[in-house]
Order: C-alpha cells, then sequence, then structure tokens
C-alpha cells in the first residue's frame, strides 16, 4: 500500500466525460488498497476565461480581486469531480485551499506556499476518504484573502500536498504521457525520457517547458518529493522526475525548450553610474514583476544600454513601472518588443563537456537565425531569437544534439 497524491490538468477534467474518467481512475487507485488525495485544476478553458475578463475591465486590476475571480474555477471541479466519485462508490469530499489551510505569502497572483498542515489530510485518507482539493488556491491569512499560486499552480499545490501529507509519489496526470527532449508538436522525432533530474526539469520549466510548473519541481527537489508525468487518456508508462544520482547515463543536453511568452525591454541611453541597476529593477522585483534575461552593454560617454526580459503578461505593468521611474532613472528611450521567443538546450552533462553553446550558435546561424541575447547557467544556455523562428530553431537544434528519435509510425490511410 502506498500514499499517493494524484494531479489533474485542466484537459484532463474538461467536461463531464473525461471527469467520469479521472473518477474511475482515482477508484483503480483506492481499490488496489492505496490512500489517494486528488489535486485539480479548472476545467480547460475556464481560467482563460476568467483572466481575460479581468485585464478586459482593467488592464492593471487589482490583484486581490483578481484572485477573487480566477480562484472559482478549481472550486466547480472539485465539487463535480467528488459528486463523480461518490456516484461510483468512493468516499469523496471536496476541499478549498483556505479549508486545509494551504498558506500562502501575500504576493496576490504569484503567491508562495508557506505552509501546509497535513495532519488533517492524512486522518481523512487512513479512514478511507479521497479529499479532492482545488489546486492554484491559497489563503493570506493576515487580511484572510484568498491567493493564487501562478499560471501552472495547481502542480505546485499537488507536490506541496504531497510534501506535507508524505506521500510516497506525486501522479502529475496531464496530455501528455510523459516528458519528452522537446515539443512532439514541432519535433515528431522527439524522445520521451524514462527519467530526468530535477535540476533539468527545473531549467526545463523554467525556460518555457509547459509540462510542470517551474516552482512545483523546485519544491519537489526541496523536498525529495517523487513526481510521475503520465498521460490522463493512456494508460502508457510516464516519465520519473528523481535525484540526479538514479540516473546511470548523464546526456550532454536531455532537452530542447521554448517559450514563446517572453517580451524584451531595452533602456537606451542609461546613466553609467554606480546603482543605476538597483534602482531599474528594485520596483519591478517589488511589483511581483519577474526579469530574467539581463545584459549591459560597456558604458560609453557616461552612459550605457540595458537590455532584459520579462513575461509578455507583465510587460505592461513593467512599462508602466519604468515609465514613472524615467526622471529618476534618466534613461533616454525605452523601447520593447514582445515579438520574441527564449530558446534553451539543458542537460546535466554540460558540466564535463565543452562545445555545447558553440554547437547551438553554429546551428542556429547555419539557418540564419539572428541572436539578440545570450544567457547562460551551469547546465542550460538560452538564447533569445525573433519569435517567428521559433519552430525553425528548435528543430534544427534537436538535430544538431543528437536526440532525434526514429520517425514516428505512419496510420494506415497515410
Amino acid at each position: 500500500m502506498a500514499r499517493i497524491v494524484m494531479k489533474f490538468g485542466g484537459t484532463s477534467v474538461a467536461d463531464l466525460d473525461r471527469i467520469r474518467n479521472v473518477a474511475n481512475r482515482v477508484k483503480r487507485e483506492v481499490e488496489a488498497g492505496h490512500e489517494v488525495a486528488v489535486v485539480v485544476s479548472a476545467m480547460a478553458g475556464a481560467t482563460n476565461q476568467l483572466v481575460k475578463w479581468c485585464t478586459e475591465l482593467s488592464p492593471l486590476h487589482d490583484a486581490r480581486e483578481y484572485d477573487t475571480v480566477v480562484a472559482t474555477g478549481e472550486q466547480v471541479t472539485i465539487g463535480l469531480l467528488a459528486i463523480a466519485l461518490q456516484t461510483i462508490g468512493v468516499d469523496a469530499r471536496s476541499w478549498q485551499g483556505w479549508q486545509i489551510p494551504i498558506v500562502t505569502d501575500a504576493a496576490h497572483g504569484k503567491a508562495r506556499v508557506e505552509s501546509i498542515d497535513g495532519t488533517l489530510l492524512i486522518e481523512r485518507m487512513q479512514q478511507g476518504q479521497v479529499p479532492v482539493i482545488a489546486g492554484f488556491q491559497g489563503i493570506e491569512p493576515a487580511r484572510n484573502r484568498v491567493t493564487t499560486l501562478g499560471r501552472g499552480g495547481s502542480d505546485l499545490s499537488a507536490v506541496a500536498v504531497a510534501a506535507a501529507v508524505k506521500a510516497d509519489r506525486c501522479d502529475i496526470y496531464t496530455d501528455v504521457d510523459g516528458v519528452y527532449t522537446t515539443d512532439p508538436r514541432i519535433v515528431p522525432r522527439a524522445r520521451k525520457l524514462e527519467r530526468i533530474s530535477y535540476e533539468e526539469m527545473l531549467e526545463l520549466a523554467s525556460v518555457g517547458a509547459k509540462v510542470l510548473q517551474t516552482r512545483s519541481v523546485e519544491l519537489a527537489m526541496k523536498q525529495r518529493v517523487r513526481v510521475q508525468v503520465l498521460s490522463s487518456f493512456e494508460d502508457k508508462p510516464g516519465s520519473l522526475v528523481v535525484d540526479e544520482d538514479e540516473i546511470v547515463e548523464q546526456p550532454i543536453v536531455s532537452g530542447i525548450a521554448y517559450s514563446r511568452d517572453e517580451a524584451k525591454v531595452t533602456l537606451r541611453r542609461v546613466p553609467d553610474r554606480p546603482g543605476i541597476a538597483a534602482h531599474v529593477f528594485g520596483p519591478m522585483a517589488a511589483a511581483n514583476v519577474n526579469v530574467d534575461m539581463i545584459v549591459q552593454n560597456i558604458g560609453a560617454d557616461g552612459t550605457t544600454d540595458m537590455t532584459f526580459t520579462v513575461g509578455r503578461a507583465d510587460l505592461p505593468r513593467a512599462k508602466d513601472l519604468l515609465e514613472k521611474q524615467r526622471e529618476f532613472i534618466g534613461y533616454e528611450a525605452l523601447v520593447t518588443d514582445a515579438e520574441v521567443a527564449k530558446i534553451s538546450v539543458v542537460g546535466i552533462g554540460m558540466r564535463t563537456h565543452a562545445g555545447v553553446a558553440s554547437t547551438m550558435f553554429k546551428a542556429l546561424a547555419e539557418k540564419g537565425i539572428n541572436i539578440q541575447v545570450i544567457s547562460t547557467s551551469e547546465i542550460k544556455v538560452s538564447v533569445l531569437i525573433p519569435v517567428d523562428y521559433t519552430e525553425l530553431a528548435v528543430r534544427a537544434l534537436h538535430t544538431a544534439y543528437g536526440l532525434d528519435g526514429p520517425e514516428p509510425a505512419r496510420r494506415a490511410e497515410d
């Protein structure tokens, strides 16, 4: 017998038939003798619609009211799934984030989990009941306000619950059957990875891979929660996210990730004086605007150019903050570009192999793709390119690093 947290994303609960399918999967685990808790997202498209209503009313909306609106999607799903489970004879009860409670900080829209007391959940699971928990939700106790954990936050909820109840495993069910070397919709010869390290998965998630949310992997690595990525629609082996020590062969490059959700910001002719970067990035940090790639040119005639990236959704807020600070910062011009994409190659084998970056630059050059910004870490190289070249770049790099698998089988009618 094991204690398992099962998480189902929006496509897995998109309609009543799929909710029934989820209920049957949960019942199968319960009948196998396991203690089970379930974490669910909002039904596919529900959160996007709620977000759209908020932004149409005000692009710079109150983040607390935004959370009040967008947290409702998961409330619908937990009630429906609990009913579906009860209908097929499984004892189940729905739980919203505040009922557990999942305690967070006050960063509305991007709240961080501070604590979860798993005592009551464990008690219910030991009694044979299945807690059906709303992902994405938390509560900020100082003001007693509902918070949300950011896009993909249900993954974080699932890992946090798994850690709190000391689960043997956290199974993430989604519309793909594992972690691939890249998006198989772009590269049909992408290969599924049986195992991937926490570090690699964290880098892939942070640079655009949509399989798992970045902070969920970060928490899994910190708490040593074993995570398995599985398909909601097929009974196939998934991909395990594990410690690096559990991976026998460490490939130089494990995957290629991309993100079209980036925006580039350039400040022209910024006064080249100590502390200017703090004045640029401090207000954005205070407003919870995440900054990624940063490049500063060598100063000339007392000024410098500064380029960095933010999430495309954060661009209006970033521009507003910088325009308000213009007189204080003293830059000459603010230039933005939302038509960019970030392409990244990731692999723990980079630590011991040279030439990974040069292979990337050569492959892109051969396809006539101009690189705008470069960023590196110990196991990652990322570049910013024009968004129209995204798919071409991913295919070229996947081949350049020898990640292509066999040609997928063709259907008879093809």
